[in-house]
């Protein structure tokens, strides 16, 4: 969603623990000589001005991204997020039809957005890829995996088709398989969901944009913003986003 760039993460306790969350996270690491090694795995500014008095959460630059997940599922709701889900799932399924076509192996289904594919030399079909400016992953010498989202269009698979075909257009597109591409999740799958989600109104109310900026506004008057003061302690991240580098999540 942030185009590589940083993302929302979450944590949870009972109401009655949420004053006593530890201020700092430590994460195992290897050090320069291959050792064993300790590392503050996610910090905030506190941790280094109080140290071991610290307290707060790992939350300091988090708002921001809390939200943007949050009016993510606001404005496109089950219905929206079930068919972005249905599509990315189809171009998967197609990129595999398509690979088994040209003699090559999928992976074990089941899989939704990503597909391993097995070919003569990961390192070829990697180098041929990066020529149509394409980021293929590497997992091994002869193998490579491929992740599809949102942005993705039929004719990146066609492109994708002619990279595993050695650069050349195979005698198929992607429009003629995707209609009969089995899924690699079916419905009556043990992995498709049937129960319902996301049933608050809010979740089901704002689906255009004019109702969403409306609704952005409005919560925006709630609260101390930019165009009326600015906002104290941990807005740092947000104070100092020059317009430009709002425009990926824009």
């Amino acid at each position: 969603m942030g185009y590589g760039g940083p993302h929302a993460a979450f944590m949870a306790c009972h109401d009655e623990y949420k004053r006593l969350m530890p201020g700092r996270i430590i994460g195992v690491s290897i050090d320069a000589n291959g050792e064993p090694a300790l590392r503050m795995a996610m910090q905030t500014r506190e941790q280094h001005i109080r140290r071991d008095k610290a307290t707060s959460n790992i939350c300091t630059a988090q708002a921001l991204l809390a939200n943007i997940s949050a009016l993510y599922g606001v404005y496109h709701g089950p219905k929206g997020l079930t068919e972005i889900a249905d599509r990315v799932h189809g171009l998967a399924s197609t990129l595999a039809a398509g690979a088994k076509k040209l003699g090559l192996q999928v992976g074990a289904a089941p899989f939704f957005d990503t597909v391993a594919i097995t070919v003569p030399s990961a390192d070829k079909v990697v180098a041929t890829a990066l020529q149509h400016k394409v980021n293929l992953r590497k997992l091994d010498d002869k193998t490579v995996s491929i992740s599809f989202d949102e942005t993705t269009k039929l004719a990146d698979l066609d492109l994708l088709f002619a990279i595993l075909n050695g650069g050349q257009a195979p005698g198929f597109t992607a429009a003629s398989l995707a209609p009969a591409a089995a899924p690699a999740i079916a419905p009556g799958s043990p992995l498709a969901r049937t129960s319902s989600f996301m049933t608050q109104p809010i979740f089901n109310s704002y689906h255009c944009e004019h109702d969403m900026l409306r609704y952005l506004k409005r919560l925006e008057n709630r609260d101390l913003s930019l165009a009326h003061s600015m906002i104290p302690l941990g807005s740092c991240t947000m104070k100092l986003n020059a317009t430009s580098e709002m425009i990926p999540i824009t």
